[in-house]
């Protein structure tokens, strides 16, 4: 199967997201942390990564993994090799100072009372600014104390992937360790405990969609969708936003997500 690249831009467009219409780039003080930070985490922390390699070091990219403990973004962070800008929810802006951690490292926020509509524009001006969004799909940390602790996927990093179907999107596991580095409640970490990540081959929305394992859909498919009303069109792409979204949680069950 494939899809050309007009069939991408309709997928493209009946995605419905729109950016606010402003630049983005990554604040001062982010990109001077960014020198200087990983380096000390690399020295303080039991942090092992597998496919570091893999990580685009040029370009818009899309960085999702599980969400198991508050400062798993500074640990992805580390397999990047770049600055990340993640959606979070409101509750990390409330008080100082993280307030002015969030904001002074670009972070986006997310009010789920308004469908996160706002946060999502914002996402995609980041991504069209050429920088490195950062989502984590459950939509929140998990709150298990026990495995199983992945969570079912949102559909809100899969409408972005659609939206830029030629952006990769990078999967970045956290299987050993990561609850244990800092459990919840705990106001400190423990830096000494063993954490592995695991970075797998990035892969567009538009790879994804036209393999027979994935969306399984061609250049008809897309004639016959632009042939429907609104709604239906909607539905159709909706199937493909969740069988996305499940499909990468069970890679990152089978990669050893607990």
């Amino acid at each position: 199967m494939a899809l050309s690249e007009q069939s991408l831009e309709k997928i493209s467009d009946w995605v419905g997201l729109e950016g606010t219409g402003e630049s983005f780039s990554t604040p001062l003080i982010y990109r001077f942390l960014e020198k200087y930070v990983p380096a000390l985490l690399r020295a303080v922390t039991n942090v092992h990564i597998t496919g570091a390699h893999k990580v685009p070091l040029e370009g818009a990219a899309i960085f999702c993994g599980n969400h198991l403990g508050n400062l798993d973004p500074f640990i992805k962070i580390l397999a990047s090799q770049r600055p990340i800008h993640f959606m979070a929810k409101e509750g990390h802006f409330e008080k100082q100072p993280n307030r002015f951690v969030m904001v002074s490292t670009g972070q986006i926020e997310t009010f789920r009372k308004d469908g996160a509509r706002d946060a999502l524009a914002r996402a995609v001006d980041v991504i069209h600014s050429g920088h490195c969004l950062g989502v984590f799909p459950e939509g929140t940390r998990s709150r298990r104390e026990v495995p199983p602790m992945l969570q079912p996927a949102k559909t809100g990093f899969a409408r972005l992937a659609a939206k830029f179907p030629n952006v990769p999107v990078v999967p970045v596991t956290m299987s050993i360790g990561a609850r244990e580095f800092m459990p919840p409640g705990s106001k400190f970490p423990k830096p000494w405990k063993r954490i592995e990540l695991i970075v797998d081959d990035p892969l567009t929305f538009g790879e994804w969609a036209q393999h027979e394992q994935g969306g399984g859909i061609d250049d008809k498919w897309v004639d016959e969708k632009s042939n429907l009303g609104v709604e239906e069109r909607q539905d159709s792409m909706r199937s493909l936003y969740r069988k996305f979204a499940d499909q990468f949680i069970e890679t990152q069950k089978m990669r050893g997500a607990p």
